[in-house]
């Protein structure tokens, strides 16, 4: 009978798990992803070291409203999850915690029905334990109790601290876990520092895991390729049905919400950074946010936006025409950048240095400026193509890397630009035009491969894309007062 008992309580926990998951996706990237990702990492630090990561503060708004939480992106690669007030240590040899030998240990949230009842369900150190495959978890209370002995490690590795954690006053947070590690690492005392037992900094550094967490993210593996791989096409589908619905009397903010309304059917949780729509001298900010133009009538619209998929961004620019046909001035600078793009791409190669796309599109670029008499000289180029062309990207849209020469199963963008806003140093027929084309490359040993290609590139392509009717088009809202 107790055999029985048993096993209906195994299904009975089994089939609970499944019925509050059956709503969710299930295409995360799996725990054992996250695993073997610590594991890569134990292998390349110092013996008798432990690796201190904390999770990304929570930031707010205005008043009491906090904005979006959105993990640190090497907390949530090496571990999953997704919650505040966390962190995680990871022992280059194994430690001996609470009767348990241990490698890896999380400071997890603890369970408190009220809190959740306001901001949802916590996972609690049962649930990192199992839904996370951690040996071992323990609460921020465990941690200011002193449970793990950071006196016994010869090298204390973490990425230094966030200049934005508040105490948020109640229960253990983020603020509380640093303090505590401070006390624990750096002797601090209420006033400054002990000066019998100062800060060691040969002990304690912050360089380390850059670089190895760098190494780590710079190569995707085949499971993050499946998320970013569908945060690109998503993006390009944006891209794709923004072409199809635009016309001259849209506002920058129209634009925007189109763009972000696909990334939302398709399932992407965000923008993988604030998008950027400008038209006509707008697109000359590089960075340009506001998007609050309200009659784009026939200007090019610059459009760099770019889905994020269970945490995995694309980035990916168009720049079209609002009224379907480029001018004669938008297509020679349009084709300019198309033709600098191209020659990015190619130089996509597996042992290219990292610059090679950049160097290929900027001669182009020189040059054309040149021959339409934009410029005089090489050196005026950067005035109108101040950026480089390439960067990398995954759970950042500037991913982190060591930007040595190109490896297989590295994501890079491909983006030469150019911008001649108003007033610059030649004929006016050319103020206010700004054209970025951008797509995300993945590096193969075969060549390069453009996982946006779905969205047209020639400015033939997006003028026939153009004509195409909208799912949108029947659209229209009534006017408010």
């Amino acid at each position: 009978m107790k055999n029985i008992l048993s096993i209906l309580a195994f299904f009975a926990f089994f089939y609970g798990v499944l019925g509050q998951n059956k709503d969710k996706p299930t295409d995360y990237l799996s725990a054992d992803f996250h695993k073997s990702r610590r594991a890569t990492l134990r292998k390349v630090m110092p013996s008798n070291s432990v690796a201190v990561f904390f999770a990304n503060p929570v930031r707010n708004r205005s008043n009491d409203v906090e904005y979006i939480y959105h993990q640190d992106p090497d907390f949530y690669y090496l571990t999953g999850y997704k919650e505040p007030h966390t962190l995680l240590l990871v022992f280059s040899e194994s430690q001996l915690i609470r009767g348990v030998h241990v490698n890896e240990l999380v400071i997890a949230q603890h369970k408190d029905s009220r809190k959740e009842m306001w901001l949802g369900e916590r996972m609690g150190v049962a649930g990192v334990q199992r839904e996370l495959d951690f040996k071992l978890a323990a609460t921020g209370y465990d941690f200011l109790d002193g449970i793990v002995d950071f006196s016994k490690f010869e090298k204390v590795l973490f990425k230094g601290f966030q200049n934005d954690v508040r105490n948020t006053g109640s229960e253990v947070d983020l603020y509380d876990l640093i303090s505590a590690f401070k006390k624990q690492n750096m002797q601090q005392k209420s006033v400054g520092f002990d000066k019998n037992r100062p800060y060691n900094k040969t002990r304690l550094d912050t360089e380390l895991l850059l670089g190895y967490m760098a190494s780590l993210r710079e190569v995707k593996t085949q499971e993050e390729l499946v998320l970013l791989k569908k945060a690109v096409r998503i993006s390009a589908i944006g891209q794709i049905e923004m072409m199809k619905a635009m016309h001259e009397g849209m506002s920058e903010t129209e634009v925007q919400g189109i763009h972000e309304f696909v990334y939302k059917k398709y399932g992407a949780e965000y923008e993988g950074y604030p998008s950027i729509v400008g038209a006509g001298n707008n697109g000359c900010v590089l960075h340009y946010i506001e998007n609050n133009k309200t009659n784009i009538k026939n200007q090019l619209v610059l459009m760099d936006l770019g889905a994020e998929y269970h945490g995995y961004t694309a980035d990916v620019t168009r720049t079209i025409p609002a009224n379907g046909k480029f001018t004669k001035e938008q297509k020679l600078i349009y084709d300019l950048v198309y033709k600098a793009q191209t020659a990015g791409i190619e130089k996509v190669q597996v042992g290219n240095v990292f610059s090679a796309p950049d160097k290929a599109g900027r001669e182009i670029i020189t040059k054309g400026l040149i021959k339409l008499g934009i410029i005089q000289q090489k050196k005026e180029s950067r005035q109108y193509f101040p950026h480089g062309s390439s960067h990398y990207i995954g759970l950042d849209v500037h991913d982190t890397g060591n930007f040595g020469p190109f490896e297989e199963n590295q994501v890079i963008t491909v983006e030469p630009g150019i911008y001649i806003p108003h007033n610059s140093p030649c004929d006016s027929k050319w103020w206010g035009i700004a054209v970025r084309i951008e797509d995300d490359i993945l590096i193969t040993k075969k060549g390069p491969v453009n996982l946006s290609e779905a969205a047209p590139r020639t400015s033939e392509a997006i003028e026939e894309m153009m004509k195409q009717t909208s799912v949108l088009d029947g659209f229209v809202l009534p006017v408010l007062d």
